[in-house]
């Protein structure tokens, strides 16, 4: 049975993604005179901060001082979170809000695990902060996906086993954590890009008519 539902944030619940991707695009330009791509960026999916820019360094075949480490790390920040401020509940992606709205009406407990230490501001100026009864985050974890501790955190959090919960994420990092920390997983994206999970959907919108929806927990396998 499932009694608990682990989100992961971006790509998932609400659409930062590109402000990510905007903001490491900038530093790589301004600092590396690289041309970011998306395709770069899909190394960075589901992974903290730190990594990223170690894998940035390793992209410029660069080595940084660990004070010029620190700084390109701070000015990334500064300028995701300047676009984190202008969110709105219109940022929250399609059906997810209703999604977990349904899971909980059903008795499941929801929780956030991801890597970003800014996942709290995103869930207030998106509206969504009370609809989860635990966030684990990259403030109370230090080990990056594809490690298993930000998803055990939150199962935890919620005082549940891993075994009933699934995860819902979108990148492979982060399906390798939930398999690893015995979780099932519900991956969002495609099938051509994703491995590793019981189920897939396109979006949380894309759930009422799979063994996920709230309403048909009892008859996942």
């Amino acid at each position: 049975m499932i009694r608990g539902m682990i989100f992961d944030l971006d790509g998932v619940l609400v659409d930062t993604a590109r402000f990510h991707y905007l903001a490491w695009k900038r530093l790589a330009r301004e600092w590396f005179g690289l041309d970011f791509t998306p395709a770069d960026n899909e190394r960075f999916k589901g992974v903290n901060r730190e990594a990223c820019m170690r894998i940035l360094c390793e992209m410029a075949g660069r080595t940084l001082s660990e004070e010029d480490f620190a700084r390109g790390m701070a000015l990334k920040n500064d300028w995701y979170v300047q676009r984190v401020r202008e969110m709105t509940p219109e940022d929250v992606l399609p059906g997810a809000a209703d999604y977990v709205r349904a899971a909980r009406a059903q008795g499941v407990r929801c929780a956030i695990g991801s890597a970003s230490k800014n996942c709290r501001l995103v869930l207030e100026r998106t509206g969504i902060a009370g609809l989860f009864d635990a966030v684990a985050d990259g403030t109370v974890v230090t080990r990056a996906k594809p490690d298993p501790e930000v998803f055990l955190c939150a199962a935890r959090m919620l005082g549940l086993p891993p075994a009933d919960c699934v995860v819902f994420e979108d990148a492979q990092a982060g399906l390798d954590a939930a398999r690893a920390g015995g979780m099932r997983c519900c991956a969002v994206g495609s099938p051509a890009d994703l491995t590793g999970y019981d189920w897939i959907c396109s979006g949380l919108n894309a759930l009422s008519d799979t063994p996920l929806a709230p309403e048909r927990l009892q008859d996942t396998p």
